[in-house]
């Protein structure tokens, strides 16, 4: 039997192999904790796969709810047009004539019709077919003792003279207030799920429409209809919804996840379906996989564990080695005062050296890096380095394995794990690593610190002054041309900050300094620096940033934070914008003084580009910044001033030639210069900032000739006006419009929105907000300029638009080329599939009016048509019934 010494002196020099029993524990804790992991997973996958389908069947009511929306306004447009052409023709319409001359769809699943005061049909689209009489059908009774003139949607039955389901729209005629008849648009419940994309649809979902009560109207597959609908005719309850019914609820007991959108404007409600089957399909090829993954693993756990003791057991002897040699060197070092490290260099493939070991240490140095020996011993050196001064610490490092040496004193950043101020650092190549040595210095450099603040620090701001910066900068150069990398001078001006001292005295301007310097330090890394120039001036430097993205970043951070509100003197509120300008070394020179002087230029070119933002210098900075100034004083004081008026160009029928809308061109009536057109001031009011309010000066100037227009009893034109990407971006634009058809009494259909493609695409959420918001107030949007941007005909069917405006350069290239007319057809296709109308630009003669005519284009915009019209011109314009001349309908 052993003796409790003996027993000590065994268990210690057997120590190092009892790691070696754990490896099959291991395994065994690995395999279980992954099982419970592959079943979490599997939960979640489940989970995340019903969420999926659940946010993929609201997406769909939604999407279908919207297409479904634009179908039925058009049919109710449709009916509205029936009747007021009927009471305007003095009951003397051919709607068969009016459809072959294009006024009416040719679609094979949509017929319209007028029915006499007697439930006859006096005219139809189908009137090859024969009269049929309608005065014993409901709809038909219910219009004759109802005076109600809005639409009304019937169930579907069986057409008088097709033979085949229809669902009936329909609208009361009246003569004299008295009935007279009924407009009446039948359509085949296909042609209201046509425009969905079935493909997307696999067997067992379906999408349909229904009405409130649960009838049915239509369904993507009508065959299937009976087989998937509802054993009971479903209920709806809030807006929009999303529920996942059980089998039992449906006639082939296939338990599916529902999604519902009432419309807002009419009773119905689309409706969505996706199978539980079909949403869970991915995860059983999931599951399936999961339980391969678990087969696998535990053989290579088994094969891992008995590796693992193998390779512990032989290791341990090593251990054992090193750990005599730790205990003669921590003896010679525990006593010193310095904090000692032996570094060991690690290799790459490429036999570079990419990182170092901590191989030992004394309690000393482990100390200085607040741990201890055990924790320190093994780690890298990059993991115990911050990232942002790591790569100085390394380069030092080689340097010391190449040259045998190197000594300095640094001062430790606040991120460093050092616990001190500042420190003496002594590298030394020893054999094929490095002795280092680390000294804290930290009390006689704080009396040597605090004699230079005093000079280097402004009593105000407590920032380092411009004496520290033409001290500083010289060094960092250096710094940054010796390291390879760039540094950033900002210099910053505080816009208004004179009104603050003159509003509310000098102590709150002193008061506004000091909350702007906190913010500054608050924005920029513990590396960079904050500087008070003097007065409302000050500097940022950063050194290192990783490109102008970098610094752009900080840039609009500063912005952000000196522009929200202060509170000075008791008065909250107050405001001041930040105007900044960036120069870069190297690019934009080479010493402090040539940077400072750069960054000013800058900073004078973002105040003139509208305040409140940043500029990096560019050398055609210095002699175009001037004229920039003047530009934009002229453009601001004509907005002050109302110098604009509206030119009105119309839109035509391209078949018929009639008028359908007219578009707004903004016109600057300047004083001296005349009549100046938009190319030439567009885009600087755009880049600072003025377009918002020329925007609203146009809208509602052109609210402002519909209202007068109307009063003259001129004919209900649409107005299209051209809105940018900025005016959506800044947010109110929907608001204003909202306020300016109030103020004017004007009927939201009547105003029309041009946007560029860049700003559909937009998927910024004040852009969509806006958008949104737009649609609501019943406001069609149309894409001006097709093809010059952003979009493709790939992205063509993600444009929720209601008008395609194709570039002029597509409209002159359909007379020259074949190409250019495959190119327009291909447009013409996949906008009419969508149910986008499409208006051709630039038309300027009668061959490409003919090739757009053959090729079924819905508008044409151009010169051949009219130029760009004042307001008072356009009258006479509404007054023809038909714009193209004699000789280009020929």
């Amino acid at each position: 039997m052993r003796r409790p010494a003996d027993l000590r002196r065994y268990l210690s020099r057997h120590r190092y192999f009892a790691p070696a029993l754990l490896w099959p524990l291991a395994g065994i804790l690995l395999w279980l904790a992954l099982d419970a992991f592959m079943a979490s997973r599997l939960q979640d996958e489940k989970a995340e796969a019903m969420a999926a389908a659940t946010e993929q069947a609201a997406t769909r009511s939604r999407s279908y709810a919207a297409q479904l929306l634009r179908t039925i306004q058009q049919i109710d447009q449709l009916t509205l047009s029936l009747k007021l052409d009927w009471e305007a023709s003095g009951a003397q319409l051919d709607l068969e004539q009016q459809q072959e001359r294009g006024l009416y769809p040719r679609s094979a699943m949509l017929y319209a019709s007028i029915i006499d005061r007697h439930g006859d049909s006096v005219s139809s689209t189908l009137a090859a077919f024969g009269d049929a009489s309608f005065a014993g059908d409901e709809f038909f009774h219910y219009h004759r003792t109802h005076p109600d003139n809005g639409l009304t949607i019937n169930k579907p039955v069986k057409g008088k003279r097709i033979n085949r389901q229809v669902v009936r729209f329909s609208r009361r005629i009246d003569a004299d207030g008295e009935f007279d008849g009924v407009a009446l648009v039948s359509v085949e419940p296909a042609y209201l799920t046509t425009f969905h994309d079935e493909r997307s649809l696999r067997d067992g979902d379906f999408i349909s429409v229904q009405l409130p009560d649960g009838t049915l109207l239509a369904n993507t597959e009508d065959h299937a209809a009976v087989r998937r609908s509802y054993v009971e005719a479903p209920s709806f309850g809030p807006t929009e919804g999303t529920v996942l019914e059980p089998a039992s609820k449906f006639f082939d007991r296939e338990a599916r996840i529902v999604a519902w959108k009432k419309l807002s404007e009419y009773p119905l409600v689309s409706m969505a379906a996706i199978s539980e089957t079909n949403a869970l399909a991915g995860w059983q090829r999931v599951a399936e996989s999961y339980r391969n993954i678990m087969s696998m693993a535990t053989l290579g756990i088994a094969a891992f564990s008995l590796t693992g003791m193998l390779l512990t057991a032989r290791l341990s002897w090593r251990r054992q080695r090193e750990e005599v040699v730790r205990q003669i060197f921590r003896t010679a070092t525990e006593a010193a005062q310095e904090g000692f490290y032996t570094m060991r260099p690690l290799y790459g493939r490429d036999g570079k050296i990419v990182d170092f070991v901590y191989e030992d240490c004394n309690e000393h140095g482990a100390a200085l890096l607040g741990t201890d020996v055990r924790s320190l011993r093994g780690k890298r050196l990059s993991q115990t380095l911050d990232e942002s001064y790591r790569k100085e610490i390394f380069d030092l490092y080689l340097h010391a394995m190449e040259t045998g040496y190197y000594e300095d004193e640094f001062r430790v950043p606040k991120i460093s794990p050092l616990r001190a101020s500042w420190v003496n650092r002594r590298y030394v190549r020893a054999g094929d690593g490095l002795a280092v040595t680390l000294r804290d210095i930290s009390k006689s450099k704080e009396h040597e610190l605090a004699l230079s603040r005093v000079a280097n620090t402004d009593a105000l701001t407590s920032l380092p002054n411009r004496h520290w910066l033409g001290a500083f900068l010289p060094d960092a150069l250096e710094r940054a041309a010796r390291q390879h990398r760039t540094l950033a001078v900002m210099f910053i001006d505080l816009d208004n900050f004179k009104n603050i001292n003159d509003s509310l005295g000098h102590e709150a301007g002193d008061m506004l300094l000091k909350a702007a310097a906190r913010r500054l330090r608050e924005v920029v890394r513990a590396a960079d620096h904050v500087v008070r120039l003097g007065g409302d001036e000050f500097t940022i430097v950063l050194e290192g940033p990783h490109g102008t993205e970098d610094v752009a970043r900080v840039a609009r951070q500063v912005v952000r934070t000196i522009s929200a509100p202060y509170e000075l003197g008791g008065v909250a509120g107050q405001h001041v914008n930040a105007s900044i300008g960036i120069s870069m070394f190297p690019a934009d020179g080479a010493d402090g003084d040539t940077l400072l002087r750069h960054a000013d230029i800058a900073m004078y070119a973002a105040k003139a580009a509208g305040k409140g933002r940043f500029e990096f210098y560019q050398p055609h900075l210095s002699d175009s910044l001037f004229l920039r100034l003047a530009k934009e004083h002229a453009l601001r004081e004509a907005i002050d001033k109302d110098q604009f008026v509206v030119h009105y160009q119309p839109r035509v029928s391209t078949r018929a030639g009639r008028l359908n809308s007219l578009e707004a061109l903004v016109r600057w009536h300047h004083p001296e210069r005349g009549m100046i057109g938009p190319d030439d001031f567009i885009g600087l009011a755009e880049d600072t900032g003025l377009i918002v309010r020329l925007g609203e000066l146009v809208i509602d100037n052109v609210c402002a000739q519909l209202a007068e227009w109307g009063r003259r009893g001129l004919g209900p034109v649409p107005v299209s006006v051209n809105v940018s990407g900025i005016q959506l971006r800044e947010g109110g634009l929907s608001a204003f419009i909202a306020a300016a058809l109030a103020r004017h009494r004007i009927d939201p259909r009547l105003l029309e929105v041009e946007l560029t493609e860049s700003s559909v695409i937009d998927k910024g959420r004040a852009t969509a907000h806006e958008l949104s918001a737009l649609r609501e107030l019943g406001i069609k949007l149309s894409v001006d300029d097709f093809g010059t941007g952003y979009s493709s005909l790939a992205q063509l069917q993600q444009l929720d638009v209601d008008v395609l405006k194709v570039d002029r350069a597509f409209t002159s290239a359909v007379g020259k080329s074949e190409e250019g007319a495959v190119l327009f057809r291909a447009i013409v296709s996949m906008a009419d599939a969508l149910d986008i109308s499409v208006v051709a630009e630039g038309v300027e003669t009668r061959e490409q009016l003919h090739a757009l005519q053959s090729l079924d284009c819905d508008e044409v915009q151009g010169y051949l048509v009219s130029k760009a019209l004042p307001a008072h011109e356009v009258p006479s314009l509404i007054a023809r019934r038909y714009l193209f001349p004699a000789s280009a309908t020929a």
